[in-house]
């Protein structure tokens, strides 16, 4: 006896089929999407084919050479997607958990580079059953869905905190240099002498909207708003502006929380202390819901707290009791 058609349309949709779909839907192309799940293609055609008959309408336009989302195909990718990757990221944490502890985070290259990976080495003595896995990327990663623990994030000083992130310190601009590039150069003892170096930034600042990172409002805050460097050089990330800085090859208006180890080894001087700037940003804990229990990643959290609490201490940083209510 034949299955009435609502009685077809209310059974449960066959996850092969989901795939199949969302692999068309994100080439756009029948051969790149067989090819990725290692189908033939008309296996592929025929999976879409029964989940159109299941939902009852066309989720793809055919067309000579390509295909495009129908309405109701649109609907379904937005549906089908983040589900996908959910169950995905559950799968590889279910995988992780039967073998070797591990933690995952991400983080901003510059924050990885410069802060978070020469500390690594302690807490890796510490806990040398314990893998690590770092995912360098300036975008904004969505715990729930992917397979990592947790975030160290840059953010709005006093926003953040609403969402549940925990604080571990905030930040302060200021200009340093080179021991040997101060030494040869020609006296640092006010804004004004600045022009007679060349002075790294960030390509980007002013486009970013990220106008606190900028020389220009540490010169207009400092009384020399027209002030010009002997040259100026440019690049994309904080660890290249340092890097530049490390070798002489100008002064940067670094960020005082990720060059605190360098300044306390004398590989880098801070010509001008007492005009340390204020940035209305600071950098946060985010933990993902689905990984806080486990007992790897309380523990790196709370070494990231400790190294925290240091950061704070070195760089003098009191934070807003508004914006935060445990720290520690």
């Amino acid at each position: 006896m034949q299955h009435s058609q609502t009685h077809l349309r209310s059974r449960p949709i066959s996850a092969g089929q989901l795939r199949a779909f969302e692999a068309v839907a994100r080439h756009l192309n029948f051969r790149a999407a067989s090819e990725e799940l290692a189908l033939t293609q008309s296996a592929v055609s025929r999976q879409i084919q029964a989940l159109e008959e299941e939902v009852g309408l066309s989720l793809f336009h055919r067309h000579t050479r390509s295909v495009e989302l129908t309405g109701a195909g649109g609907i379904l990718l937005r549906a089908v997607t983040p589900s996908l990757e959910r169950i995905d990221g559950a799968v590889r944490q279910i995988r992780q958990s039967a073998g070797r502890k591990s933690v995952a985070l991400t983080t901003f290259a510059s924050f990885a580079s410069m802060w978070l990976i020469p500390r690594l080495e302690a807490f890796q003595r510490d806990n040398p059953d314990m893998d690590i896995r770092i995912d360098a990327s300036d975008s904004a990663i969505d715990l729930d869905t992917s397979d990592l623990d947790m975030a160290l994030r840059y953010g709005p000083a006093s926003r953040m905190a609403s969402s549940g992130a925990i604080r571990l310190f905030g930040e302060q601009l200021t200009p340093v240099a080179s021991p040997w590039l101060l030494k040869s150069s020609p006296r640092l003892k006010k804004p004004e002498d600045l022009a007679n170096f060349a002075l790294i930034e960030a390509g980007d600042s002013h486009a970013t909207h990220m106008e606190w990172l900028t020389w220009r409002r540490w010169l207009e805050v400092n009384g020399t708003p027209k002030l010009e460097g002997k040259r100026w050089l440019y690049f994309n990330y904080a660890y290249q502006m340092v890097q530049a800085a490390l070798t002489g090859q100008g002064i940067v208006l670094a960020r005082l929380p990720l060059i605190a180890e360098s300044l306390a080894s004398g590989d880098l001087i801070e010509p001008l202390p007492h005009l340390r700037l204020d940035s209305p940003m600071a950098y946060w804990l985010v933990v993902g819901p689905r990984s806080a229990a486990r007992p790897e990643v309380k523990a790196f959290c709370d070494w990231l707290l400790v190294q925290g609490a240091l950061t704070r201490q070195a760089i003098g940083d009191v934070p807003d009791p508004d914006t935060v209510d445990d720290i520690d």
